[in-house]
């Protein structure tokens, strides 16, 4: 399942937080650096689905 959601993460950043973190702190940072750059929202994206 990890797979389906970093693919989702590289697509659409928020959503694969969303899917793994729900709505948390996580969510919202990872929709902030996703505004002020796409590449940081995949990175962090990535790093919470890596890490939970």
């Amino acid at each position: 399942m990890d797979i389906v959601r970093i693919i989702v993460a590289i697509l659409l950043p928020p959503l694969g937080v969303f899917l793994q973190v729900g709505l948390g702190k996580h969510f919202w940072i990872n929709i902030l650096l996703t505004l002020l750059g796409y590449i940081p929202g995949i990175i962090h994206a990535v790093w919470v689905i890596a890490k939970y």
